[in-house]
This record gives C-alpha cells, structure tokens and sequence, in this order.
C-alpha cells in the first residue's frame, strides 16, 4: 500500500513537470523566452506594494511638516552661492578666474580656502576678455609691465602644466607667436629707442629696424614717414581669448572655486564683527528675477574690469568726502572700442606682425585665407558712447581704411566681412592696471584699470594678487608701483605705449 502511495506521488509530480514544461514551451513558441511566474501573477502584490507606497508618502509629507523640519513649500534655487566664503572674487572674466586659481594653487590645505566668483553674464556675450583682439607683447615703456607680460608669456607657453584637467582635453590657445611690430615717426623716434633700452634690460627680446631692414624684412610695407621700427622676436603675437579665459575657469571649478551666476546689487562694505576681524557683506542678485542672496565673506576683489568704477562707487569707497583716502574714487570707466574683420586675398602673407602704427591704427592677420581683423583708438574728443557696443562702420571709412591702405597699399581693396566692438576697462589716471589692497579697507583688493593690455598680463596678474593676500606681499613680481596709494597721491606712472 505504502508503496503505491510512493507511486502514486511520483506520478503526480511527473504530471505536473510535465505540464509545467508543456506551457512554457507554449508560452516561450508564442512570446518568446520569459520567466513564467513573473508574466503569470494574481495581482495581489501589486496592490499591496501600491499601498504600502501611498502610505510611505503620506509619513514622509506629514513629518516633513512637523516644526523643525527641512520642508518648505518653496523650491531652493540650486544657484544661490553659499552664504559664506572666505573670499570674493567679482567679475568673471580672464582676470578673476585667474585670481581664483592663483588663490587655490597656493592653497596650503586642500579646499582651505572658499573662493567664489561672481560673474552677471556667463555666456560673456559682451565680457571685453573675448571681444579683445587677443594681442601679447613685452612692448612698454614701463618696466611692471614688461615684467607681467614676459611672466605670463611664459605661463602660457607651459599653459598644460599649469592648467591641464585630468581627463579633459589639453588646453590650446592657438598661440600665434608672430612678433608685434611698433612704427615710429621721426617727432617720437627717440621715445622708441628709450623704450627699447627699458625693455632690453628687463629681458625682453626685441630689435629695432631702420626703414631699409623694415622694407627687407617686410616688403609689402609702405615706409614714407616711418623713422624706426621695433620688432618683438619672441613671446609676442596673437592668441584665443576664449580658450585662455575656459582654461582657467575649468582649472579652477576643479579645484573648487564655486561659480556663481549673479550680480553684486548691494553691500556692507567693510564691518568689524570680533577681534578686530573685518568682514564685507555682499548682496548678489540672481539673473531675470527678484532672489537675492547675501554672502558675507572676508576679502572683496574688485576684478569688474569696465566697471569697476561703478562697483567700487557702490560698495561706498568715493561716499566719503573726495579729498579724504577713503572718498578717493577708483578711476576706470568702460571705453568702447571697435574691431573690423576685412578680407584682402592680396594681403600680407603668414609671417604678417601684429602691426602698430604711429597714427594708432593696427592690424593682424586672421587666421588664414586673406583675413585680417583692424581697428585704432579714436582722439580723446571723439570716445563713442559707451551706453550699448553698436558699431560705427563710418568710423573704419573715415578713421580706419586711409591709414590702412596708406601702409600697406594691398588694403586699398578689401571688404568688411565683419565687426564687432568691446569695452577697455579704461583707467583715466595714467591708463595702467591696479593691483593691490585699499590702503583704508584693507580687506578689499583690486585688479582692474588695465587699460586694453588685462588679458595678456592676467596670468601674472592674478598670482600677484593671490600673493599678496595670502602672503602678505609680493613674492614672484614687484608689483608695488601698480598700488592703489599713487592714486590718492596724485603720482601717475604713464605707459607710453597704450593702443
């Protein structure tokens, strides 16, 4: 009996096997292989998991509304900066992205420093640092700058040791080392030479052409009027603006330097809190909107470039009455300026200079293919408005072309293909930068007023600044005579050679 009960359970279980396989084989012929049970269900879980969700959500939105919960019927806007930092740069151009790195590569301890940059206009749609002409030279007449552009020549030679990211791609600048060539005319021929002299001694590496070796070296050059020339041989020429400002601004977010879109509304600009330490307040307006938010930091740099002016008037330095330190106004103010793309299939060819001319007219070649951008700096008496940067085409007609084809007769046919116009961070005083500290508010710190020549010396210039509030002083560069204080003493230093 016990033996057909066995039997019997094996017939069962075979049976069942049996059709089991039949209707997976069934199953698997019409749709295909699947696992049976999960196709073949009753419901029942499904309508258990759906209430066991519902009530979960139902405990989390009633302890999310218990008091002192982090729940807010408002969302958080992700691009708020932080309420604290320990320093500010504002402006996000070349200049204060540079800052920022300089600031986190002397670092001591990783992220010991908390740096944000504030920045209106993250597409730079009208940032002078890309609508610049791109131009590097170690021709001054002042041996600071000589010292910045030679420093950041060098830096961008070496660009990828400096500022390469671990598996992005390697920075190019597209660095196009053709020298800038200076013209003179006889009434300024011996400020050229003593120029020359400054810059030879400092370690610049130039060479002065009388017109017969110009008109060797350079036959397409027309040289009635010109006395003496000066030619850079090395780490002069043209580079991308944009791929210089990217380089520094990816380098540093890497680093840890926060990005932030906004612009700076408001601010208390020096208060002491406790033990004597300073602390500024800066209201940062979000874009297209009425959110703000305050960040209360230690150090303020001024890195606004065009209107640093305007920023510096509103963080109270000029409130105070101007013949005192602290009412001394910061002297830059926007200057527009216009670039015109011109195409001249007869033109120089690729070894063309960066050429200035005496009259202030210059030019460079543009990539290849006969283009050429061009422009020159109009008398004091004729500044275009700078209230939008429309361009003035009649400006190139009558300002422009005569002094163009006057020398290089190849331009007397070409064409405009294009033309855009950007600010100089002007500075009235003697159109020289501003490096350093406020002499009264001594937490606040400057990079601007440099006057068509910031992006060139913004590698150098910002590890001035990031030494000097880091460590004190100048460590790499001198950069003492670039101070704040030769403005309220009324003692400018002219750069000769401003374009």
């Amino acid at each position: 009996m016990s033996a057909w009960r066995r039997l019997h359970v094996k017939v069962r279980r075979a049976h069942g096997l049996f059709t089991s396989r039949r209707v997976t084989e069934q199953y698997t012929w019409m749709y295909g292989p699947s696992t049976l049970g999960q196709n073949l269900s009753t419901g029942k879980p499904l309508r258990n998991d759906f209430f066991k969700a519902q009530l979960a959500a139902m405990r989390k939105k009633a302890a999310d509304a218990l008091p002192g919960s982090s729940w807010s019927p408002f969302d958080i806007n992700p691009n708020l900066p932080p309420e604290r930092a320990d320093i500010v740069i504002i402006g996000g151009g070349v200049m204060g992205w540079s800052i920022a790195y300089w600031l986190k590569q002397k670092e001591r301890v990783r992220e010991g420093v908390k740096v944000i940059v504030v920045e209106r206009d993250l597409t730079y749609s009208q940032a002078s640092t890309v609508l610049s002409a791109g131009g590097i030279r170690q021709q001054f007449s002042l041996p600071e700058n000589i010292h910045l552009s030679l420093a950041s020549a060098d830096f961008m030679r070496n660009i990828n040791e400096h500022l390469g990211v671990l598996n992005e791609d390697p920075v190019d600048l597209q660095f196009n080392q053709s020298g800038y060539l200076f013209l003179a005319s006889e009434e300024v021929a011996h400020i050229m030479e003593e120029n020359y002299s400054t810059q030879r001694q400092v370690g610049a590496k130039v060479t002065l052409l009388s017109p017969t070796q110009l008109k060797e070296k350079f036959p397409w050059i027309n040289t009635d009027g010109v006395a003496l020339a000066s030619y850079g041989l090395e780490n002069e020429g043209w580079f991308d603006p944009w791929s210089l400002l990217n380089a520094f601004r990816r380098k540093a977010m890497s680093m840890g330097v926060i990005q932030c879109c906004g612009e700076v509304t408001g601010a208390v600009a020096c208060s002491v809190v406790h033990d004597g330490i300073t602390a500024c307040v800066e209201q940062v307006q979000m874009p297209k909107g009425l959110e703000y938010q305050m960040v209360e930091c230690a150090i303020v740099v001024n890195a606004a470039g065009a209107f640093s002016g305007k920023l510096a008037e509103m963080l109270g330095i000029s409130s105070n009455p101007k013949d005192t330190i602290a009412g001394t106004p910061v002297p830059v103010e926007p200057r527009k300026r216009y670039i015109y793309v011109v195409h001249c299939p007869d033109g120089p060819g690729l070894d063309t200079p960066f050429l200035i001319d005496y009259s202030g007219m210059y030019f460079r070649r543009e990539g290849l293919g006969g283009n050429y951008i061009t422009g020159a700096s109009p008398k004091e008496a004729d500044e275009p408005d700078t209230s939008n940067l429309e361009v003035d085409h009649q400006f190139f007609e009558d300002s422009v072309w005569p002094r163009l084809a006057y020398r290089v007769p190849a331009f007397e046919k070409l064409k405009v293909t294009s033309a855009w116009a950007g600010f100089y961070d002007y500075n009235t005083f003697d159109q020289n930068g501003i490096i350093g500290d406020h002499p009264v508010i001594n937490n606040m710190y400057f990079a601007t007023g440099f006057s068509g020549h910031g992006l060139q010396q913004s590698p150098a210039a910002g590890r001035a600044v990031a030494e000097l509030i880091l460590d004190g002083n100048f460590k790499t560069l001198d950069m003492r005579g670039l101070g704040f204080r030769r403005i309220m003493a009324q003692e400018p230093i002219l750069e000769r050679n401003i374009l």
